[in-house]
């Protein structure tokens, strides 16, 4: 299963980005690309409790249904995030964003997930399941602008 540990997979969605245009149109979503690296980004920076998210309580962090929803289900499309993580809005430059993006793949790499804070829908992760998690999320956005 790839995980943003492996650094083929780093390499990958680093490259993915690389071939991401302005202009991209969404296949789906409100997102400009712009938007999209600065949510990823900031998704990335929460993870490393840089950026503070408030938790939400329910049933994600429950075992059962947080192991299918990180592991197995695919992302559904337009579902509500965390509004902390759509906060610089049409604020995100898409130079400034897209040269962050590597630097926060290493950082996030280098991280130590014991020492992060509770990911605010899902609870406390294992290693392999926050990097499983932040691949599929960026995968997932990627996608949504065909990269």
């Amino acid at each position: 299963m790839q995980a943003l540990w492996q650094a083929d997979v780093r390499g990958d969605l680093a490259g993915r980005v690389a071939r991401l245009h302005p202009a991209t149109p969404a296949r789906w979503g409100r997102f400009t690309p712009a938007r999209m690296l600065a949510h990823v980004n900031d998704s990335l920076r929460m993870a490393l409790g840089e950026l503070a998210v408030a938790p939400k309580a329910g049933p994600l962090r429950y075992p059962p249904l947080r192991t299918l929803v990180v592991y197995v289900l695919p992302f559904p499309r337009n579902v509500p995030t965390a509004p902390e993580l759509l906060a610089r809005g049409e604020a995100a430059s898409w130079d400034a964003e897209r040269a962050a993006f590597p630097a926060l793949l290493e950082r996030f790499a280098a991280g130590d997930p014991a020492s992060w804070p509770p990911h605010p829908i899902f609870g406390r992760l294992s290693r392999h399941a926050w990097g499983v998690l932040a691949y599929r999320h960026i995968d997932h956005h990627l996608r949504q602008f065909g990269v």
